[in-house]
């Protein structure tokens, strides 16, 4: 993935905005939060935005609710308010988000729609993990719903609901699988993708409004390429 920022505060696509949170649709490329490459974080590019936006004099307060790896595009919410957080960070790690994603692969599944259980183990050195049809030692239950939902001329769009969220839980189990997700040569597939990414995407989060305790439901366009065009 090339370091370079993708993400500046004038190509920021705000998804959804108030008072207690704001909903980005990030590009391929993107870290979330800061790493040890030190490249600049969506993170602290929403906060410039809002600095600007908002004429605000001192620090901005953002809040990471959650991660996408950084080839992956689509969804990512931040908290903007100190009582949003808490209740957000308590959705997502009770299941009550519910995300779905959208995947690009070369196979298409033998079952056109199934349950996909596995047990995660997952290797630090490697930045990697591992879908193991048994349970072993170190290992965590993954569960997601694929369905193929079109035919492209070289690919196959799955919709995926993800029911767990486990490191690098939909390329592993599609891995597994034999539908190893376009571009991603940790996982399977035989090229990369010429800009680093992979073609997976956070298509759509369903959730209740931290503060308002209303429903909201989130669609992001997948990026603007002929593969992920074709799908639309």
């Amino acid at each position: 993935m090339s370091k370079k920022t993708h993400s500046t505060v004038d190509n920021l696509q705000v998804l959804f905005e108030d008072n207690h949170l704001i909903i980005i649709n990030k590009r391929p490329g993107d870290i979330v939060q800061g790493d040890k490459t030190g490249d600049q974080p969506l993170s602290d590019t929403v906060k410039a935005y809002l600095k600007i936006k908002y004429n605000k004099p001192g620090n901005v307060y953002l809040g990471v609710v959650h991660r996408l790896d950084r080839p992956t595009s689509g969804i990512v919410v931040f908290a903007k308010t100190s009582k949003a957080l808490p209740r957000l960070n308590k959705m997502f790690a009770e299941k009550d988000a519910k995300k779905t994603y959208w995947a690009i692969v070369k196979n298409n599944p033998k079952e056109p729609e199934k349950r996909l259980v596995h047990w995660m183990k997952r290797n630090t050195k490697q930045n990697k993990s591992y879908a193991n049809n048994k349970e072993v030692p170190d290992s965590k239950k993954a569960m997601l719903t694929y369905k193929t939902i079109k035919k492209l001329n070289h690919y196959f769009l799955l919709q995926i609901d993800l029911e767990t969220g486990r490191h690098h839980q939909i390329r592993s189990q599609l891995s597994a699988i034999g539908s190893p997700i376009k571009g991603d040569l940790k996982y399977g597939f035989k090229r990369s993708n010429d800009d680093g990414s992979i073609h997976l995407h956070a298509r759509k989060l369903r959730l209740t409004h931290p503060v308002k305790k209303e429903p909201l439901e989130i669609i992001a366009p997948p990026p603007n390429d002929p593969v992920w065009n074709a799908c639309l």
